[in-house]
């Protein structure tokens, strides 16, 4: 072996060597940037879109967030999906760097015994709505009937549990709509802080009966390891800003502009109310 290639070989290991221990020494937030990837953990990864397929607005928030931080720190976006079983384990094994999910207050205060809790600004409820002239007036009365719910979403898998009713379980919530609209189920079940909104506009007036259901609010939070304290200030300074510049009425305001002009997308004969919304967003 001569001089040169040793001599390269040798620079070349020296390199890799400090290129690890850099690695290894860094802070999280940094090791992030320095891999180009964040693994966000979720409670479901919204299958990835095909070329050709129709488009759907999912139920959570939680990808859009993901996508928006993942913009923030200029890498590319990996998200994993985990279980109540399984998210602790995840996040001590540093499988995933933060987890992204709607926590009640006692789903919150077990976790905060091994992450560090960070809640965003976007609380929601559960909330059922039905046509005007339906016959179902207590909640008891949910019993046997079809509720319409969206793939992802936080009340897939509770409403038969806790009211007897039949879930029929629907690609995204402007299937679910749809299926409230043309009789194909009784009810539907959404986040009020969106379906509020969308109960707004004149195409829904003969669908505003609801229910109350729970009334403890599920607020969308970042869970973090607790000795990861530089992403955790870096996530706490852009929860700061992302609250104080609109960012969530934002959010809020494409999901119903964009749920409704995929309704209308799917009826058969177009309505006129339909395309005023979406000029309306343009």
């Amino acid at each position: 072996m001569n001089a040169p290639s040793l001599f390269f070989r040798q620079a070349i290991a020296l390199l890799l060597a400090s290129a690890l221990q850099m690695t290894a020494t860094a802070g999280t937030l940094e090791q992030i940037r320095l891999r180009g990837k964040l693994v966000v953990g979720v409670s479901y990864v919204v299958p990835e879109y095909t070329a050709g397929e129709k488009y759907r607005t999912p139920e959570n928030f939680d990808s859009a967030v993901a996508v928006g931080l993942a913009q923030r720190l200029g890498v590319r976006l990996v998200m994993l999906k985990v279980t109540a079983k399984n998210r602790q384990q995840l996040l001590a094994q540093q499988q995933v760097d933060v987890l992204l999910l709607n926590l009640k207050k006692d789903d919150a205060d077990a976790l905060a015994s091994s992450a560090r809790l960070l809640p965003s600004a976007y609380q929601s409820r559960p909330k059922l709505i039905m046509r005007s002239d339906t016959d179902i007036k207590r909640v008891a009365q949910l019993k046997g009937r079809t509720l319409c719910v969206a793939a992802g979403g936080a009340y897939v898998a509770t409403l038969a549990a806790q009211y007897g009713a039949h879930e029929k379980v629907l690609e995204a919530p402007a299937d679910a709509l749809l299926a409230l609209r043309t009789g194909s189920c009784d009810a539907t079940v959404h986040d009020d802080a969106v379906l509020n909104g969308l109960l707004e506009l004149p195409e829904w007036k003969k669908f505003s009966a609801s229910l109350p259901l729970d009334a403890n609010p599920a607020v969308l939070t970042f869970a973090f390891r607790l000795a990861d304290a530089d992403l955790g200030d870096y996530l706490q300074q852009l929860s700061r800003e992302w609250s104080g510049n609109g960012y969530w009425a934002g959010n809020r305001k494409r999901w119903i502009n964009d749920v409704a002009f995929e309704g209308y997308l799917e009826q058969n004969v177009p309505d006129c109310h339909w395309y005023l919304l979406v000029s309306r967003a343009s």
